[in-house]
């Protein structure tokens, strides 16, 4: 049978007063209460607590042994509670989530700064990571919430959509297409091109949209990241065609973006997380400020 938090407390208190009349007193409890729960708690350990006389209550060798145990066991329970109670009311914690670099330099750094605002205290870690990334951190439980396109399955995930992203082509500035106000594919096949690797949810989408209106590109380089594709782009090696939402990560490099007009390289950018598992409060409440 286990020592109850009830029992642990009324021992303290009558370790650390001079009378089971003192200690009764500031548990507001009866003295012959106090005395069963003293007598439950050394039945249950096996020997005396404390010695009694008519005047005052001392401890015994072991009950002065237990006693900084008792006091940690105590401090260690009213932290735990405290903790969980900060949890619930998002007054402190760690919140962890991922996102692709592109949505995370511009909407996510804003949604968070909101969020921080509101809530001070909780530590939050961002993981900047392709989209395919994101969606394993999320699975995983390795993050809370990942920003990503919508994905082709939502297999195990809820997704909120936050906006629709369009596609722009991005060229060296000074590039004949410049002055154009939007491209088609059927203009850039005309042009090499750098793209996102093969398997990538972008690199995807892009030869969809080509195959669609049976053109074949001429892809003379492929990246993982898209900051590297427009390092390739500056260099002169071709164009590329990315998400607007990088689009302030070419211009920073000196490069132009045309939109481009495709349909079907129009794509929701949004939040996902695991259906099947409730999100904590702290992760709720930045679900709920992204949202707003």
């Amino acid at each position: 049978m286990s020592v109850s938090y009830k029992n642990m407390c009324a021992f303290v208190s009558v370790a650390q007063a001079s009378t089971f009349a003192e200690a009764a007193e500031k548990l507001c409890l009866s003295q012959p209460a106090l005395s069963t729960s003293i007598k439950n708690m050394e039945i249950q350990l096996g020997g005396q607590l404390f010695t009694r006389s008519t005047r005052r209550v001392s401890l015994t060798p072991e009950g002065a042994t237990f006693l900084p145990i008792a006091k940690r066991l105590i401090d260690d329970w009213n932290s735990a509670l405290t903790d969980v109670q900060d949890l619930f009311s998002v007054q402190k914690g760690r919140l962890t989530v991922a996102s692709m670099p592109s949505f995370a330099e511009g909407n996510l750094a804003q949604i968070l700064q909101r969020y921080h605002q509101n809530h001070p205290n909780i530590m939050l870690r961002v993981h900047d990571v392709v989209m395919e990334r994101v969606i394993e951190a999320v699975q995983s439980g390795r993050a809370d919430i990942g920003f990503v396109f919508e994905p082709e399955s939502l297999q195990g995930l809820s997704f909120a959509p936050l906006l629709t992203d369009n596609f722009c082509v991005v060229m060296p500035t000074g590039h004949e297409m410049t002055a154009l106000s939007n491209i088609s594919l059927e203009e850039i096949q005309a042009y090499p091109l750098v793209a996102m690797n093969i398997g990538s949810s972008i690199r995807l989408w892009m030869d969809n949209a080509f195959a669609e209106e049976s053109i074949t590109p001429t892809i003379i380089a492929e990246a993982s990241q898209l900051g590297t594709l427009g390092q390739l782009v500056k260099t002169g090696l071709g164009l590329a065609i990315v998400p607007e939402l990088s689009q302030q990560q070419m211009l920073n490099k000196g490069l132009s973006c045309v939109p481009l007009d495709n349909a079907l390289l129009k794509k929701r950018v949004g939040m996902i997380a695991l259906s099947s598992v409730g999100l904590s409060s702290a992760a709720q409440m930045l679900w709920d400020t992204a949202i707003s």
